[in-house]
Parts: structure tokens; sequence; C-alpha cells
């Protein structure tokens, strides 16, 4: 099937998330005919010209369009994994309003980049509530500093030419003498937060009502939610979490481990550009006849019980190469500047044979990464098959986030970590999986390493001491998070 046949597919199942998901995940009602109307396959930016007003006019069409897509986005994963007669038969949809978003983002990224080559502002990353938003303030060369007025006076009186001005002297378009900010903030933070909300509420009115229930069953001593901890050798027992759910049990053998880099953090927006991942048994020996060395970036790794090595490099759009990010080339080393697809690199999200394999990979055994839900969410947006796989039972997730969490005696609340510093890096020195003189790497296959190592480490402590899986509120089997079956 052609890339052009699978964005068709995509949209013929519409009909299906229709009448499955009237609404998104703010409340609005979907207007599905203007989603089918979308061109996923070739783009849902816009290109203007090279004019400020163009400018402006683009980058608000480009948010808008942005907000309409994540918030489509945002309420698929719950509406598929509730779906239990099956009515959707497939995950395709959202992750092609996901590869669109991408090049939509990386076209807003374009816009602001070309904003403030033209003096129309300057963009700052900041932090806010729940997300990084870039804030867009006028330009202090060219006009008023006041942020409080949202407007840039691009009419060059204060004696200095903007970049506007410039282009305007030499061409025959006239330029508007302000260009309008407040409307081009980008309302990112503000719908999560509020999204965030909503949801608080609806988990307050739940309890209210479970408690209401208790009360009128006489059951209030036994209900709701009271499975103790097993807590750990400092006396510390963390409350029950929801990231239980990916413990281990006490049969668990062979896993693969995994670890991706991303160009951000979110699945919607940004792109794969390495993953790493190896084999390890917990319990049995290693498999005869594999390979019984591998180089590992770091010299002082040894592969020890690990086998199956493999490491993946992917790429990202031209536009994206352009723009650069210093941020993860500075964390991992990678420099996106490089891995342009016109650099010969594949990407990802358009390589079904990549992500064929990868998901062979991952429902073959048990698959343990470090915050899995981090990956699993991933794995929605730009794996082919992998959410029909993960509804149906045939993929199994192991945290070690909660196993530092809840029977690492190392992961004491501080000031600085109220729940324990669980870190991956962290996690691995206390499990003598990463030397104190060293630091994790955030390259996938060297973190699935060091992370396997910590988790074969601890898993024998704890069997030797009749904790974690082996203590009194552990599982037999493999454990970890699946659906559609029981363990």
């Amino acid at each position: 099937m052609t890339d052009r046949a699978w964005f068709d597919a995509a949209k013929g199942d519409i009909p299906q998330w229709a009448a499955s998901m009237p609404k998104d995940a703010d409340g609005t009602t979907i207007d599905w005919d203007w989603v089918r109307s979308l061109d996923l396959a070739h783009g849902v930016g816009t290109i203007p010209e090279s004019t400020p007003q163009s400018i402006h006019d683009a980058l608000k069409v480009d948010y808008a369009t942005r907000e309409r897509l994540e918030s489509i986005i945002a309420q698929c994963n719950s509406t598929f994994m509730t779906d239990f007669d099956r009515f959707i038969g497939s995950y395709r949809l959202p992750r092609a309003l996901a590869y669109a978003n991408r090049r939509l983002n990386d076209n807003i990224d374009t816009l602001l980049h070309l904003g403030e080559q033209q003096h129309l502002w300057v963009v700052s990353r900041e932090r806010r509530g729940r997300a990084t938003v870039a804030v867009l303030r006028p330009y202090s060369g060219s006009g008023p500093s006041n942020d409080d007025q949202g407007m840039l006076d691009l009419s060059g009186e204060t004696g200095g030419a903007s970049a506007g001005n410039t282009a305007a002297e030499n061409s025959d378009v006239k330029f508007p003498t302000t260009v309008a900010l407040d409307d081009i903030q980008d309302r990112t933070a503000a719908i999560l937060d509020a999204r965030a909300e909503r949801r608080k509420a609806q988990r307050f009115q739940k309890r209210a009502g479970d408690a209401a229930m208790a009360r009128a069953n006489l059951s209030g001593a036994t209900s709701p939610g009271g499975a103790a901890s097993s807590g750990n050798a400092t006396g510390h027992h963390p409350k029950p979490d929801w990231r239980d759910a990916y413990l281990p049990g006490r049969d668990v053998d062979a896993v693969m481990g995994i670890d991706i880099e991303t160009t951000g953090i979110d699945p919607a927006r940004d792109y794969i550009i390495d993953v790493g991942f190896e084999f390890m048994n917990m319990a049995s020996p290693r498999p005869a006849g594999e390979p019984e060395t591998y180089a590992y970036e770091q010299g002082y790794y040894a592969a020890g019980d690990a086998y199956g090595q493999s490491r993946l490099a992917f790429g990202v759009p031209p536009e994206n190469a352009a723009l650069g990010n210093t941020l993860i080339a500075k964390l991992t080393g990678i420099d996106v500047r490089g891995r342009s697809s016109e650099a010969g690199y594949r990407l990802f999200d358009e390589w079904p044979q990549a992500q064929a394999g990868l998901l062979a990979r991952l429902t073959q055994q048990p698959y343990v990464a470090h915050n899995a839900t981090f990956e699993h969410s991933w794995f929605m947006l730009n794996v082919a098959g992998y959410a029909e796989s993960y509804r149906a039972g045939r993929i199994t997730i192991i945290d070690t986030l909660p196993m530092s969490r809840q029977w690492d005696p190392g992961a004491v609340p501080t000031n600085e970590h109220p729940y324990g510093d669980n870190t991956l890096d962290a996690y691995a020195k206390r499990q003598g999986a990463l030397d104190s003189a060293h630091n994790e790497r955030h390259l996938g296959l060297e973190d699935s390493h060091i992370m396997l190592v910590a988790m074969k480490h601890h898993l024998a402590a704890l069997k030797a001491q009749g904790k974690g899986p082996w203590g009194s509120t552990g599982r037999a089997g493999v454990g970890g998070k699946s659906c559609g079956r029981k363990r």
C-alpha cells in the first residue's frame, strides 16, 4: 500500500470514530467533515508570503489548526481503549493526524523563526504550567517594548530600519505599520491546564460517588482502595500508585529493554530519532550461541548477560533539520541538522518496515522501559499496529521506574525529590549498573543496557530478601501491564 493509500485508508475510518467520539478532549463537538478535508499526507500548514501581516496571519491559522488537531488526538486513546465492542478496528487515523500535526508544528516553528528574522517579534521558550510554550514579545529594536500593548510598530519612525521596512523599500509591497502579537500567542499551556482541571474535577466527583456508595453499603471499612504497599528496607512505605500495574512478577524472565530518543516530549509534535534495544533473561541462562561481546559507545560497559543488541537511527524532515535543536544536541549528542531526510536518513513515521520490525519484537516478550508510559505514548502514535496489539493483550509492559520508587531502599523522599530520586541515572547507580563517576548517556541502546543490568541486580537482591515480587503483595507470573486478558 502506498503512502497516499495509507492516509486515504485512515480517512476511511472516520465514520467509526465519528460514531464513537463526537467530542474532543476539551468537550468541543468534532467537525469530522473538516478532518476529512485535510490533506494529511502533504501538509496542513499555511505557507505565507514573506510580509509581516502574511506571516502573522499564517501563524494564527496554524495555531488554530494545531489546537483542533491536538484536542482530537488527545481524546483518541481513551476512546479506542474503552471501545469494548471493538467498533473501531484501527488506530491509523490518530497516527495519520499525528503525522500531519508534526509537520504542522515544524511549519509553526519556521514561521516563528521567520518572524524573528524580520524583527516582527522575539521568541522565548518558557515553562508555563504543564507545557513549554513559545512566548512572543515585541522586538526591542523596532518600536514599543511594552508587552501589554501586544503590538509591534514597523513604521521605522524610531530611526532604526527594521527587517520588514528594508524589505518594503526594495519591493512594491506595502507593509502594515503594526502586527498584533496578542492573538498569536501559544495557548498550549492554558489548554492543558484547563483539561487537567476538568479531569481533576471528574476524579473528585467519582471518589465522592464511590464514598457515598460505600456508606450506603455499610462497607466503608473495606473500600475503596486499600491495598498495602510492600515498602522497603528503610521503613519508608510509598503509597500505592497507578504505575504499580507495571511492576514485574516473580516469574519474569526473558525481556527486551528499550529506550528512545526524540526531538521533544510530545509524540504528536516531535520525532523519534534514536531507538536502542537489547534482550536479557532475568532468571534463566543467557541463550547459547549468541555473540558474547558487544561494543557499546561507552568502553566501560560490558555486555554481560545481554544479547540481541540493536541501535537504529532515524531522521527528521528538512524543515525540522533546518531549525536545529540545541537542547537535544546537548543532551544526546545528536544534531538534527545532520539528520535531514535529504541527507539520506529515513523518518520513523514514514518507514513501515522499521515499524513492523519493532512491533514484532515488542510483542514476542515483555518489553521494559524506565518511565514506560513515555515509550508507550510514542509507539501508539508512530508504530502501525501497536495500539491494536496492545488493546488485544499481545503486549506486556514492565517499568523500572515503579521498581525504583516502590522497592529501592535508596529512593527515599527528600525536599529535592519528594518521591525519591528515581531517574534512570540514580536507579542504575544504586543498583550497581552505572559507576558513580559516569552519567546516563541519553542514547537508546546504552540507556537500555544499564536499565536491564540494574533490573536484574535489583530482582536478584529482592528475591534473596523475600521482598518485591516475592513479598506478601508480590504477583506470580511475569507481571507488568497488559490489556485484554487476565494475568
